[in-house]
C-alpha cells in the first residue's frame, strides 16, 4: 500500500498529490494537520524533520517533495514528469527549484510562525513579508517562461511535468493569501491549463478528505 502523509493546504504535499495523480499510482492518505501542530507528535518519529509530506511506498519512505517525484520519475517512468534530453530536465528542474527553493522556504509555516512569535512581527508585516518574497519569485518565473520558446501549453512543451507540479500548488498559496497575479499572464495561463487535467484538479486542496 503506498501512503502519503501530507496535509490539504501544504503546498508541497500538494506536490507529490499532483505527481502520484498523473503517475497513476493510487495511495491512501494519511492526514498530518499542521494546524494542529501533527508534526510535532507521532509523525516526527517517521520524519524528524517534522515535515511534509512523506511517502510510504516500495517498502520504503521517502521525504522532500522534489525528491518523492524524482523517485516517482526513476521507478516510474511514464508518463515523464521530465524532458528526455539533458538541457531540458535542466530547465524543468530550474523552474521547479525557483519554487521549492526561492518562494517556500520564506514563506513556509515554520518562517510565518518565527516571524510573528520570536521576531513580535504584526499580521500586516507577516504579509507584507509573504506578498513580497512571492511576487519577487514569481515575477523571475514569469520572465523565465515568457521569454523562452521552450514554453508551451506547460511549463515546458505540451506535457506537464515537474515545473507545472510546482508551480500550481505555489499559486495557489498566492491566491489563497490575495497576491497579487496580474503581472503573471503566462503562469495564469499555465496554471489554468493544469488545472483542466483530472491530476491537477483532484489533487487541490479543496478536494482533500482531510480539508478544514
Amino acid at each position: 500500500m503506498t501512503t502519503l502523509y501530507g496535509f490539504f493546504r501544504s503546498s508541497a504535499a500538494y506536490r507529490a498529490r499532483i505527481a502520484l495523480n498523473l503517475k497513476g499510482i493510487a495511495y491512501k492518505d494519511a492526514p498530518v494537520s499542521l494546524a494542529r501542530g501533527d508534526q510535532h507528535k507521532a509523525f516526527a518519529a517517521l520524519n524528524p524533520q517534522k515535515l511534509i509530506p512523506a511517502l510510504e511506498i516500495d517498502g520504503t519512505l521517502l521525504t522532500q517533495s522534489l525528491a518523492i517525484v524524482e523517485y516517482l520519475e526513476e521507478t516510474r517512468p511514464e508518463p515523464p514528469l521530465l524532458p528526455r534530453d539533458a538541457a531540458g530536465r535542466a530547465r524543468v528542474r530550474a523552474l521547479a527549484l525557483a519554487v521549492a527553493c526561492d518562494i517556500h522556504p520564506l514563506n513556509n509555516l515554520r518562517v510565518l510562525g518565527y516571524l510573528t512569535g520570536t521576531l513580535k512581527a504584526g499580521e500586516d508585516q507577516k504579509m507584507a513579508w509573504y506578498r513580497h518574497w512571492v511576487n519577487t519569485g514569481l515575477e523571475s518565473i514569469e520572465a523565465m517562461l515568457a521569454r523562452d520558446p521552450a514554453t508551451g501549453a506547460f511549463c515546458h512543451g505540451a506535457l506537464p511535468t515537474m515545473a507545472d507540479v510546482c508551480l500550481v500548488p505555489q499559486v495557489a498559496n498566492a491566491r489563497r493569501f490575495d497576491c497579487p497575479l496580474d503581472a503573471f499572464p503566462t503562469i495564469r495561463r499555465i496554471e489554468a491549463a493544469c488545472l483542466a487535467l483530472p491530476a491537477f484538479d483532484k489533487a487541490r486542496p479543496e478536494n482533500q478528505p482531510d480539508r478544514e
